[in-house]
């Protein structure tokens, strides 16, 4: 009997360590990212082609709400969700990277949590970060279908004509110094 109790708690604890890591990974925080992968977007697919235009409900923060809204500027257009502990720290260092840049950069934070979430939990979020970017919220998910992170979260840099240049899925440290020399070279194109 004490063979088989064996067996059962070294197949609950693969079971659990299974679960676990898969929601670490989803979320594109800890060692499973790795951080910064270019990939997402049907694994990079998008890069080189027009950011796909969406419409969202409106959250917080200041600056434009939509890709037609950010026409002319290097944009970030990043989708989170208030679950993701990676997100909470890439908000911050994305204000940076607009304070930075000033009116040459333009960041639209997508969440992409679902439509029962509470905006409260959202502005909550915002708030917790500091940031005063946009921020909006895809209820009906329309964007994450167009855009497909493949896990939170994932940065899509578009530049001034409005097409994706990289993709940025996970987050790890210094992952803005890579995204800040990217937004460098198209601004100065």
């Amino acid at each position: 009997m004490s063979s088989r109790s064996s067996i059962v708690r070294t197949l609950s604890a693969l079971v659990m360590g299974a679960a676990l890591s898969l929601t670490v990974a989803a979320c594109g925080g800890g060692a499973a990212s790795g951080g910064g992968a270019e990939t997402g977007g049907a694994e990079g697919g998008l890069v080189g082609k027009p950011a796909p235009e969406f419409t969202a409900e409106a959250v917080t923060g200041e600056g434009p709400k939509s890709v037609k809204e950010a026409s002319g500027k290097v944009t970030i257009i990043d989708f989170w969700a208030t679950y993701c502990g990676p997100c909470k720290k890439s908000f911050p260092k994305y204000q940076e990277l607009v304070d930075q840049f000033g009116g040459d950069l333009s960041v639209i934070a997508v969440s992409v949590d679902e439509e029962d979430t509470d905006k409260a939990k959202l502005e909550e979020f915002v708030k917790a970060t500091g940031v005063k970017f946009s921020v909006v919220w895809d209820k009906d998910k329309s964007a994450a279908k167009a855009y497909s992170p493949p896990k939170m979260p994932t940065a899509f840099v578009v530049d001034k004509t409005g097409t994706i240049r990289h993709i940025h899925a996970g987050y790890g440290e210094g992952e803005e110094d890579k995204i800040a020399e990217e937004i460098k070279a198209l601004i100065g194109q």
